[in-house]
């Protein structure tokens, strides 16, 4: 029986690697998109290799374009067996400059549209009796620090949605695993916004430049996305995943300290690796 995937967020980094990765494995990969017009370098690749691959638009944030997308799916392959939630984005700024919209905007796709993806394919997946979930997490998910407040309070809750996922989709034969990435080298930091308050803000300028420019010296030697694709692979192939695979030395290595320090020798050693402190 033909496997059929469905990754959003597929123009760039992740998701750009995750689908070629499923189709590659066999996976007919619906690779979506908000964006077609970024569709062009995928959409050679999946030719020139012969891969089982389509590209579909489908806008996270839209529940028109989410539910046409689904249904054309069915439409064509009559079920989903495995669900990459990878689409996402970042905004700069602490909590005190981030308004209350610009976290609305951050939560609508990190963590609502996951939530919207989950409530139209988890109960095609429960009829078939098996599927798989994957959300993209981040290693920010479980560690809290400055200056990306309201991204790394949307991976915490997606981290809670998971988690109970497990428990409620398990008992029908549909595994929901969490991937924690560390830094990983794509586009993602150079597009992140940044709030429109925190370009005006004296108060918070000084630790916010510090934070954007450790982060940023992280990517230049960050984890390859392909390496998370195979992580994803690896996972969705075993028959009982575990519910978190941590992605990158740094996303270890940071998750190791956490358990190894106290919660006040954390961040003194958080303070020290992102910003010399």
């Amino acid at each position: 029986m033909e496997k059929i995937a469905v990754v959003t967020g597929s123009s760039s980094g992740i998701g750009f690697e995750t689908s070629l990765a499923l189709s590659r494995e066999g996976y007919f990969t619906y690779a979506t998109m908000r964006n077609l017009e970024k569709a062009d370098v995928i959409k050679k690749i999946a030719k020139d290799e012969g891969l089982p691959l389509k590209v579909i638009e489908l806008d996270v944030d839209d529940e028109n374009s989410t539910e046409e997308a689904i249904k054309l799916i069915i439409e064509e392959k009559q079920r989903i067996d495995v669900l990459v939630n990878n689409a996402g984005w970042g905004i700069w700024g602490t909590a005190e400059d981030v308004s209350l919209e610009e976290f609305r905007e951050q939560f609508e796709t990190n963590f609502f549209s996951v939530v919207r993806m989950i409530q139209k394919v988890s109960p095609i997946m429960r009829k078939q009796g098996s599927g798989n979930i994957v959300n993209i997490s981040s290693v920010a998910g479980r560690i809290g620090f400055p200056v990306s407040t309201a991204y790394i309070s949307s991976k915490f809750a997606l981290e809670g949605l998971s988690e109970c996922l497990r428990f409620e989709l398990g008992q029908f034969g549909i595994n929901v695993i969490i991937i924690e990435p560390g830094v990983i080298k794509t586009n993602f930091f150079d597009s992140m916004k940044t709030a429109k308050k925190a370009d005006e803000s004296d108060v918070y300028r000084d630790i916010t430049l510090k934070v954007i420019s450790g982060v940023k010296m992280m990517a230049e030697m960050g984890t390859p996305p392909k390496e998370v694709a195979n992580v994803i692979i690896n996972s969705i192939k075993e028959e009982k995943p575990l519910p978190r695979y941590v992605v990158g030395n740094d996303a270890a290595m940071f998750l190791e300290a956490k358990k190894m320090k106290t919660d006040i020798e954390f961040e003194n050693y958080l303070k020290k690796e992102l910003y010399g402190e």
